[in-house]
């Protein structure tokens, strides 16, 4: 067998087994369940931005299992996908205005401490 001749059936063969892995029929929805578990766990149905996309991440879930239910795993792959991003979404948003929160805090009390020190001083 001649070198291109054996790298094609070699790439012949690698996408058939690619595709194969493809046409699963398991949804593995443990990534896009734990993340909405994430979010939910930091708070995030009380931020009103990170709220959104946990709600868009269920919806997304639910939607990625009828679909996989029906037959239609690629479609069902790619909701699970924007469902797992929803949810890393929420959990970055529900950090985000934590650390606002914080920050916040801290100002104030620099400014506190700041205006304890110029009392002092006078």
């Amino acid at each position: 067998m001649t070198r291109p001749l054996k790298i094609g059936a070699q790439l012949f063969v690698f996408t058939a087994l690619l595709a194969g892995c493809g046409s699963d029929p398991a949804l593995r929805t443990e990534g896009s369940a734990s993340g909405i578990r994430a979010a939910e766990e930091v708070g995030a149905a009380n931020v009103p931005r990170a709220s959104l996309h946990l709600q868009l991440a269920k919806e997304q879930l639910e939607k990625a299992k009828k679909l996989s239910a029906d037959g239609e795993s690629a479609k069902a792959a790619s909701m699970l996908a924007r469902s797992e991003a929803d949810a890393e979404l929420a959990v970055a948003l529900s950090h985000e205005d934590a650390e606002k929160t914080d920050a916040k805090a801290a100002i104030e009390r620099v400014k506190q401490l700041r205006k304890d020190n110029n009392l002092l001083v006078e």
